[in-house]
């Protein structure tokens, strides 16, 4: 991550920005895109770190993709976790379904289901892990991201 220094001088990169949140219900999606509003803010405001507001339409839409998914098909709650790093937000989603969720390929002729593949076109990573209980989901997103907003490309 950039060096981005707050009020007592200190590098981003030698603190850790970490806030976690746990959801459940119908009101999760909400809640959960405006703890990701209030992260990015407080990561401006206390860090100094520049995010664009690009970035932070990105981020929210990843956490609403996640999170919807987690209401659709897991039971129970799920924890949201945003973290600043490696000049990206890490967007983690657990929940307690332990089957894998598949990312289809794309097909304008399907209707829904085109949460993953949209995550994964906006993600720099997309990682699924199978947890003791359930599954954890993360997104790796820019804080700056590729202006043509192509994120395959800005990998290469």
């Amino acid at each position: 991550m950039k060096q981005a220094a707050d009020d007592e001088g200190r590098a981003l990169s030698e603190m850790s920005m970490v806030r976690t949140a746990a959801f459940e219900g119908t009101e999760a999606i909400a809640r959960a895109r405006d703890h990701a509003g209030l992260f990015l803010r407080d990561l401006r405001t206390e860090y100094g770190v520049p995010v664009p507001e690009r970035t932070v339409n990105i981020v929210q839409l990843v956490v609403s993709e996640l999170v919807t998914n987690t209401r659709k098909y897991a039971p129970g709650p799920s924890l949201l976790t945003l973290e600043a790093r490696e000049g990206a937000v890490a967007v983690t989603v657990w929940d307690t379904e332990p089957r894998l969720p598949v990312v289809r390929g794309a097909d304008p002729v399907r209707v829904g289901q085109h949460g993953l593949e949209i995550v994964r076109a906006v993600c720099r990573s997309l990682e699924v892990h199978r947890e003791p209980v359930g599954k954890r989901i993360t997104a790796m997103i820019d804080l700056t991201p590729d202006p043509t907003g192509n994120a395959a490309d800005a990998r290469s």
